[in-house]
């Protein structure tokens, strides 16, 4: 059975910063107030941060505001200057990797080889590739009838506010900050309360680096007061979020209340990942197995559905159990552990809320769903059959190491039920039918689909959902297209 191996090791990294970042100056909240982030795999105190509320993103604000109109200053700086800006901190990342590493698992629980061969090398790319952009957004020569020459520019949005999840908390703030700051925007990001650690450190990595003031202002807080008072405020002129669905729709009400800034939301899944009988079935069984389990779970995309043709059923349901029964749950700063805790109290109780609930509607736990150990929040990986569609467990986003396998008849009754929640995000299918694949990713409501294959992101790649997961894309040019405005220009050449 997945057990802890050992009990979690303290370190001694130093914490560097644990204040405010504005105005590229680290200050103390304006109430003084603070709170306790705390290490999961323990329930230890790792330190107390500032806390930032309304009074703190006003500051930030007009910091963001007057670095984006300053001459000489960000906006109006050369775009291979900023360019070289944007590789000089990818570069810092890179050269501080171990610790950052170190700091993410601390505070996130992830496991910290986990993070250093995974998070942080995506990071790095993400800078990379955004510094790669920044000098390459181009308008275009439009021929339009009369006697005139017309051309389009692409303008930064302005003060962009950005607000991030806990479950990547360096990978987050890469995929905001560097496509925003690549097209000239000026950032007030709002990081989880949860995990505020390494993305102060990345502050004082952006400081290091030689950004102007105010260009970058990170503030640790809450969603209902500093989170909400980003969504509100009348001087930013758009909002990026990751996060919940929930907290999504009272950020939209927040734009159409306010200034009608532009949003962008990555919310949450509930990804179908879908095993026909013809697939190479060991290959499916670990693949589906890194789709739900992979970052204890607390993956939007995760595969958290897995339908399984009925004629492999019952074998696929046995080695996925026994599987989930060998994976590592330990200490993240072991490098042989495969799965942390869930990140916080909260989460740990919701996730086995969810097990109960499975349990108590009638589907059958097969593998896990318990706490492991008697400190921190580790839950050994949980895996659920006999699952009926209306479930809970199968229609609800968890963010937990529950996975429920389904039974489906044919192709046609696969599709159905993989696209019946209110989720369109990700999707999976395992076969070696090419024309079954190509139909399924066709059909999937999902902004992306893995064949044969699963869980992989790459920055060129859009990436971002529908309906209830969301809209915009984040990646690629795609990003480029949130971040700036497009401008027409008319000149009469009879003049």
């Amino acid at each position: 059975m997945a057990t802890v191996l050992t009990e979690p090791q303290t370190t001694k990294i130093p914490i560097r910063q644990t204040k405010i970042l504005i105005d590229n100056k680290w200050v103390a909240s304006v109430s003084g107030k603070t709170f306790e982030t705390v290490n999961p795999a323990t329930g230890d105190v790792l330190a107390s941060v500032a806390e930032a509320d309304a009074a703190d993103v006003e500051l930030a604000v007009k910091a963001a505001r007057k670095a984006f109109h300053a001459k000489a200053h960000w906006r109006r700086m050369s775009a291979s200057e900023r360019g070289k800006l944007i590789n000089r901190l990818a570069d810092l990342i890179e050269k501080n990797a171990d610790e950052l590493a170190t700091l993410e698992s601390l505070d996130n629980g992830k496991p910290k080889h986990v993070a250093a061969a995974a998070d942080l090398p995506l990071v790095i790319a993400c800078y990379r590739y955004y510094a790669g952009w920044a000098d390459k957004i181009q308008g275009k020569t439009i021929p339009i009838s009369g006697d005139y020459f017309c051309y389009t520019r692409h303008e930064p949005v302005g003060v962009v506010g950005q607000i991030i999840p806990w479950n990547f908390p360096l990978l987050m703030q890469a995929w905001k900050l560097a496509p925003a700051l690549a097209c000239g925007n000026t950032v007030v990001l709002k990081v989880a309360e949860q995990t505020p650690l390494s993305a102060l450190r990345v502050g004082e990595l952006i400081l290091e680096a030689g950004f102007p003031e105010g260009v970058v202002n990170i503030l640790p807080g809450y969603g209902p007061t500093a989170g909400a008072a980003i969504a509100r405020h009348m001087d930013v002129d758009k909002v990026a979020f990751t996060g919940s669905t929930e907290v999504g729709h009272l950020i939209m009400k927040a734009s159409a209340e306010s200034n009608l800034k532009r949003v962008t939301l990555e919310l949450g899944g509930k990804s179908p990942n879908i095993v026909f009988a013809d697939a190479d079935m060991e290959e499916a069984i670990e693949g589906s197995h890194f789709a739900l389990f992979f970052n204890q779970g607390q993956c939007c995309c995760a595969g958290s559905r897995v339908f399984v043709e009925e004629k492999v059923y019952d074998q696929f349901v046995q080695k996925s159990a026994e599987r989930a029964k060998r994976r590592v749950v330990g200490d993240p700063l072991n490098k042989t552990t495969e799965q942390g805790p869930q990140v916080d109290a909260e989460q740990f109780k919701k996730v086995l809320g969810y097990v109960e609930s499975g349990k108590q509607e009638g589907a059958k736990l097969v593998a896990g769903g318990e706490r492991v150990g008697d400190r921190g929040y580790f839950i050994s990986p949980a895996v659920f059959a006999n699952v009926r569609h209306e479930m809970r467990i199968s229609q609800e986003e968890i963010f937990g190491p529950v996975v429920s396998v389904i039974k489906f008849r044919d192709e046609a009754d696969a599709l159905r039920i993989a696209n019946g929640t209110a989720y369109s995000l990700a999707a999976g299918v395992w076969s070696r039918d090419i024309g079954r694949v190509q139909r399924f990713a066709k059909k999937a409501n999902a902004g992306t689909v893995w064949i044969n294959t699963y869980g992989y992101t790459d920055v060129r790649l859009p990436w971002g959902g529908v309906r209830d997961s969301g809209f915009g894309r984040e990646h690629g040019s795609a990003a480029i297209e949130n971040f700036t405005e497009p401008k027409a220009v008319w000149m009469n050449l009879n003049v």
